[in-house]
C-alpha cells in the first residue's frame, strides 16, 4: 500500500490541542501540522501531499494544477468559496465539506444574542463596572427598556437546519414564529413574503447562504421595512449585510439592536464601520457561534471519515 501524505494548512482555526485528533492522525501514514499558512506558503506545503485539509486558506487554479500528488481536498468546514471547485474537478479531485456540525452550538450563539440584546445586558453590565449602579439613588436601574419576548414574533430568513432549530428556541421562549419565502421562488405552505416578515418580525435572525440573490440582503431598504425598534441578529455570513446601512439605521435610533457573529472582513480592519464606539445596542462577537469543542469534535470527526471513506474506496 502506497504511503499517502496529508497537511493540514491552518490548525489554528480549530485549536486541535483541546480535541482528540488519533483518528486523524491514523487515517493517513504522514501528516504535516501547520497552525497558519500564508499565501506564499501554500504551493510548497501542498507540493508533495495527496490530502489536503483546509478552513480557510485559499486553493485556487494555480495551486490545484500545480500540486501534483493531490488527490483530495477537505475542507474543515461547510462553505466551498475557498477552493476553485472547476479546476478540482478537471483533475477529478474530489472536494469533500462537512455538514452539520454546529447544529446545536449556533442556535445557541443565536439565542444568546437575541437574550442579551432583548435585556440590554451588554449596557447594563457595563454600566454596573463602571459604578453607576452604586451611584443609584434607587435599588435598580431602568436605563435601558427591555424586551420580554414570549408573545414577540421571531422572523427566520433561511430555514435549514440552523434556522429551524433556532426557531424551536425560539417558540420555547414563547414567540410567535414567521418564517421567510425561499429565495428560489419556490412557494412553500406556511411562509410568508419578505416584506410581510419585515413588516412584523420583532426579532429577524438570518441563517441563509451568502449567494448573489442574497449579497448585502440587508440593505437600506431592508432596515427601513423592518418593524420600528426591531432586533436583526446575523450568525450567517458577514456579506448579507450593508454594514454602513446597519451602523446608520443603529445611529438614527430605526432599528432597537442588532447582534452579529459574523463580518464582511474577518479579522475586520480597525477603521470597519460597525467597530466605531457610538452604535448603541450593538454586539458583535468574532466568529464564535460554531466553536463549541463539542461542535470543533464533531466537524474535525467529519473531516476524518471523508477521509477514510475515500481511502477505502481507493484502496
Amino acid at each position: 500500500m502506497a504511503i499517502m501524505r496529508g497537511v493540514f494548512l491552518d490548525t489554528m482555526t480549530m485549536k486541535l490541542e483541546e480535541l482528540d485528533t488519533s483518528a486523524l492522525e491514523s487515517s493517513l501514514e504522514q501528516w504535516d501540522f501547520f497552525p497558519t499558512t500564508a499565501p506564499a506558503q501554500v504551493a510548497e506545503r501542498i507540493a508533495a501531499a495527496d490530502v489536503v485539509i483546509t478552513n480557510k486558506v485559499v486553493l485556487d487554479r494555480a495551486l490545484i494544477e500545480g500540486a501534483g500528488n493531490l488527490k483530495l481536498i477537505c475542507i474543515c468546514a461547510t462553505g466551498t468559496n475557498n477552493i476553485d471547485l472547476d479546476a478540482a474537478r478537471e483533475r477529478n479531485i474530489p472536494v469533500r465539506n462537512v455538514q452539520g456540525y454546529a447544529g446545536a452550538s449556533v442556535p445557541q450563539h443565536t439565542l444568546a444574542l437575541i437574550l442579551a440584546l432583548a435585556t440590554r445586558l451588554h449596557e447594563y453590565d457595563r454600566d454596573v463596572k463602571a459604578g453607576r449602579w452604586s451611584q443609584s439613588p434607587i435599588f435598580c436601574m431602568l436605563d435601558y427598556p427591555v424586551m420580554e419576548l414570549a408573545g414577540k414574533t421571531l422572523g427566520i430568513i433561511g430555514y435549514g437546519n440552523l434556522g429551524r432549530r433556532t426557531a424551536e428556541l425560539g417558540k420555547a421562549l414563547g414567540m410567535n414564529l414567521l418564517v421567510a419565502e425561499s429565495f428560489t421562488g419556490e412557494k412553500r405552505q406556511g411562509r410568508v413574503p419578505l416584506k410581510q416578515l419585515l413588516a412584523e418580525a420583532d426579532v429577524v435572525s438570518l441563517h441563509c447562504p451568502l449567494t448573489e440573490e442574497t449579497d448585502q440582503l440587508v440593505n437600506r431598504d431592508f432596515l427601513v421595512a423592518m418593524k420600528p425598534g426591531a432586533l436583526l441578529i446575523n450568525t450567517a455570513r458577514g456579506g448579507l449585510v450593508d454594514e454602513p446601512a446597519l451602523a446608520a439605521a443603529l445611529r438614527s435610533g430605526a432599528l432597537g439592536g442588532a447582534g452579529l457573529d459574523v463580518l464582511s472582513a474577518e479579522p475586520p480592519p480597525a477603521n470597519h464601520p460597525l467597530l466605531a464606539d457610538d452604535i448603541p445596542n450593538l454586539i458583535i462577537t468574532p466568529h464564535t457561534a460554531w466553536i463549541s469543542r463539542e461542535s470543533r469534535q464533531r466537524l474535525l470527526n467529519g473531516v476524518i471519515d471523508n477521509i477514510r471513506q475515500w481511502r477505502s474506496a481507493n484502496d
